[in-house]
């Protein structure tokens, strides 16, 4: 990150992109193992589309979201709530933005999709987030073979929304989006999240403008400075930012992509601006 003319802080991030089972291009550490976060949304929508091929796309998107509370977004989690015959006040996750409340926590959609799903399936819905729960069961069970791995290899913890958060290896979530759109469901999910690219994130977000830019791209972003997805030839790609940090993603997005020959120049460069809207540096690749 420059401010003018000087470095005033710098960022690594490890990336690794895999096509047909084989790494093709790696920065830093492939195997570092971290959690998943909200990349695994589209992975968590697949019993929604398998639930309702029906579904409307906005709804799959949303349930794959990881949203800025905006009137459209919001409307998505309603349809899905409405889907689900469940009020806000069934969602497990806890409440965001101002007044606080529960449809506006960025994973809200994800939450109604899970209470949609329960309703097909006759499942009870209180509980649905605790890994006791056949919601997130099915979850680990999606994960696990997208990932190619046993269920027991992959461990697991609390995720900030309270479901279920899976720790792999970059490599293994490069993979994973290499395998989506051939699991049951997946097409069209994928489909979804390309039509609704603002749905998924909005504004600057390096998944939204990915897929905005890059047609054929599907992409989703994680807490603490992750993001995945795959390029429109399928080669599947995850990058972590070591200290947490969103703001290197975009542009090491772009160097990644320029690598495996993808143009992605509208991530290259985040515009640093102060308080008075005025631009005083930028964040780039080195």
């Amino acid at each position: 990150m420059r401010r003018g003319a000087v470095v005033e802080a710098a960022h690594v991030v490890h990336a690794v992109a895999v096509r047909d089972g084989e790494t093709v291009a790696t920065a830093g550490d492939a195997q570092l193992v971290t959690y998943l976060r909200s990349s695994a949304k589209p992975f968590q929508a697949l019993p929604l589309a398998e639930s309702y091929p029906d579904a409307d796309p906005r709804e799959l998107a949303i349930a794959s979201a990881s949203h800025l509370a905006d009137a459209e977004q919001l409307a998505a989690v309603e349809m899905l709530l409405a889907r689900a015959d469940a009020g806000e006040d069934d969602l497990e996750c806890g409440p965001e933005g101002e007044p606080p409340r529960k449809i506006k926590h960025n994973c809200s959609g994800k939450h109604a999709a899970m209470l949609a799903v329960c309703r097909a399936r006759d499942w009870p819905r209180e509980g649905y987030r605790l890994s006791s729960h056949p919601m997130q069961q099915t979850n680990s069970e999606h994960v696990a073979a997208a990932a190619g791995i046993s269920e027991r290899n992959v461990p697991t913890a609390v995720d900030g929304c309270g479901v279920v958060t899976f720790a792999l290896t970059l490599e293994r979530m490069a993979s994973m989006f290499t395998r989506l759109e051939s699991m049951p469901g997946g097409a069209l999910v994928a489909a979804a999240m390309r039509r609704h690219p603002d749905l998924i994130r909005g504004g600057a977000a390096p998944d939204t403008v990915l897929m905005k830019t890059l047609p054929g791209s599907v992409a989703k972003g994680g807490a603490e400075g992750l993001l995945c997805g795959a390029f429109p030839d399928g080669t599947g790609f995850a990058l972590k930012s070591a200290d947490g940090a969103a703001r290197p993603l975009g542009p090491a997005l772009a160097s990644l992509a320029a690598r495996l020959g993808f143009d992605a120049g509208e991530l290259a460069e985040t515009p640093l601006v102060n308080s008075r809207g005025e631009r005083v540096g930028a964040v780039s690749a080195a």
